[in-house]
Order: C-alpha cells, then structure tokens, then sequence
C-alpha cells in the first residue's frame, strides 16, 4: 500500500520537510550520480554507510563484504566511521528505495513538523534515526554489512505522527487500481505490525545481518523512538499551527 496525502493543511509551509526531501535528493544525485556509476555507488554505500560491526569493533579489520561485480566493501577502522550513523541517513541504495522513503516523509512528515516548528523537527528527525541506527547495531553488533537510508528516521515521523494524528485519514493507493481512505491509526499500527513480523525470525539468529535486504529493527527502533519523544517536541495543542481540511 503506497499513501498518498492526508486530510489537513499545515497552515505554514514545511520547509524543514522540503529542505530535509532537497538534502536526500542532492545526494543521491550529485554525490551517487542516481546510482548511473555502479562503482560511485558502491564506494559511498561503503566509505559512508554503517557498519555495525565497525562501531563496535566486533568485525575483523579487513573482512570483505561483495558489494556487486567484481567489488567488496572491506571493514576498516578510519575516523569517518563514528559519522556514519549520521551520514547514512542521506544514502539511498536505488530509485525504489528513495522514491518510497520521500512518499512516507511528504505525506507525514509536513504535520509532524507543524506540531513542533522547523528546527525542532530537524533535531526530531535527526534523533530518531540515531535510535534506529541504535537498535540496529544493538541486534547486529557483528555485522559487516553497510546500511544506508533515511527509513530509520522517517520511522520516527510515522511514530510521532500516530500519536499526534490518530484519526487523520490517509489516502492510500493498493495497485493496481485500488484507491480507499483510512485512519492513520490503521494505517500505521499496520506497518509496524509489518515490521515487527518480519523481524521477529531474525531474534532467534542475533547478527543475521538484515531480514530480506531491509533493516526492520532500525524501522521498529525509529517508529518507537518517535512515539516516545514527540511529546517532548511538539508545541502544546493551543499553540500549535491551525489546520484546515484539504
């Protein structure tokens, strides 16, 4: 299910929402060149992307990790790598992985910012994906394996969202043709419900790594981080920005 809006109107415009979408695009096109150069995107998915078992010391010092054809991402020791839990935020893997994470932070993000202000949700956002990174490393603390992507933090954002706007209904698209509207409630206790599910298989292997290619537990560890700061962030209900229905 892919959502497409919601039904209200941030009174202000979200420019921390569009300058954090400018931010992620910028770098997936003029710093991994939209993943045209096989090599270019490797090397930031490598040199930039986290590797728990860098930060905790727990993977071999020059243990290899196939990258693509021909290429292997290799765990060193360099300073950068305290950054990447930071870094990795604002790398993407393919057009699939970007385009669905910049829907997600559109569609909830603009009225997660309203309810606290620009620069609060900048730190929000930011906070929530350092906790999903947390998680990760906290399930996979050997693990040679980069991850990359800003769903850590945008699990933050659905999270606060939740509890800020449980009853918003949420235009969503099932494809082929389908087309309804339901509660945001729904909607997201659904996806974590998801979440929780296909992570649940990797508890009883700690250190496999990720489940199916995605990091489930940086989602879980995001989407809780979320739900449980945004009272610290968000403005009191009377001071908030007024909506109107769209």
């Amino acid at each position: 299910m892919i959502p497409l809006g919601d039904g209200i109107r941030p009174a202000r415009t979200p420019v921390m929402t569009y300058l954090i979408l400018a931010v992620t695009w910028a770098v997936w096109l003029l710093v991994q060149r939209a993943g045209a150069d096989p090599q270019v995107l490797a090397a930031s998915v490598c040199n930039w992307g986290m590797v728990p078992g860098e930060l905790t010391h727990r993977a071999a010092i020059g243990y290899a990790v196939p990258i693509g054809d021909g290429m292997a991402c290799v765990v060193d020791n360099d300073r950068i790598n305290i950054l990447t839990p930071l870094l990795s935020i604002f790398l993407h893997g393919g057009w699939g992985h970007i385009i669905g994470n910049s829907i997600y932070l559109w569609v909830f993000g603009k009225n997660v910012e309203a309810s606290m202000g620009a620069r609060r949700f900048l730190v929000f956002y930011l906070v929530c994906g350092l906790a999903a990174a947390a998680t990760h490393i906290a399930i996979n603390s050997t693990s040679a394996i980069p991850t990359i992507g800003a769903s850590g933090a945008i699990s933050g954002v659905l999270g606060g969202y939740l509890l800020l706007y449980p009853r918003v209904r949420i235009r969503m698209y099932f494809p082929p043709i389908f087309f309804f509207s339901i509660p945001a409630l729904l909607v997201l206790l659904f996806w974590f419900g998801e979440q929780l599910l296909a992570g649940l298989p990797q508890l009883s292997q700690m250190n496999a790594n990720v489940t199916g290619g995605v990091a489930v537990w940086a989602h879980v560890g995001g989407f809780l981080a979320g739900v449980l700061l945004i009272r610290l962030f968000a403005k009191p209900v009377a001071s908030r920005p007024q909506f109107a229905t769209s």
